[in-house]
């Protein structure tokens, strides 16, 4: 009786040894973003009035606050970032930039800013977070604010608006 136990047990292990795995790991945490650039063209535009980042379990966020709806961005991976207007490179921490535009102003129709900060190259503390390195100051020029954000690596974002926000998310891992 044990015999036949061991047998049918080497059975069952051998089965499992040489039975190829099908099967592919499941994305981390769903998500499914790539890294890719993401765009949409604007519809409305209002001023661009603050900056905040947030931590949550799966990737780092990063929120623009607008006086108005604004649904217009270009946010993509590139090699550096340059200041608007100045060309005045921008350096950024990290493995990866992300140089996103917020196709609204920070700056009212008189002239006057609408966000204003104590250190262009230190928006926003995001020490200690998994993926976000460094908020940095590009500009606001033309209609378009342009902010660089080092991350940690080149990883999955995605980017989507809410009423008065644009929301950039990076994520922890692909």
């Amino acid at each position: 009786m044990l015999r036949k136990a061991i047998l049918v047990v080497a059975a069952l292990v051998a089965m499992v040894l040489v039975v190829p795995a099908t099967a592919t790991a499941a994305p981390y945490c769903g998500i499914t973003w790539g890294s890719l650039t993401k765009s949409a063209t604007p519809t409305v535009t209002g001023e661009m009035t603050g900056l905040r980042a947030g931590r949550h379990d799966c990737y780092d966020r990063l929120v623009f606050d607008f006086r108005g709806n604004s649904d217009g961005y270009h946010v993509q991976y590139a090699d550096q970032v340059y200041e608007d207007g100045s060309g005045r490179l921008v350096p950024l921490r990290g493995g990866a930039k992300l140089r996103i535009i917020a196709i609204s102003p920070a700056y009212d129709q008189w002239g006057n800013p609408t966000y204003t900060f104590a250190n262009r190259d230190e928006l926003v503390n995001v020490t200690g977070y998994q993926t976000f390195r460094q908020v940095a100051w590009a500009g606001s020029f033309e209609g378009q604010t342009t902010v660089g954000l080092g991350v940690r690596a080149r990883l999955p974002f995605r980017v989507f608006t809410l009423p008065n926000r644009l929301v950039i998310d990076v994520a922890h891992s692909w």
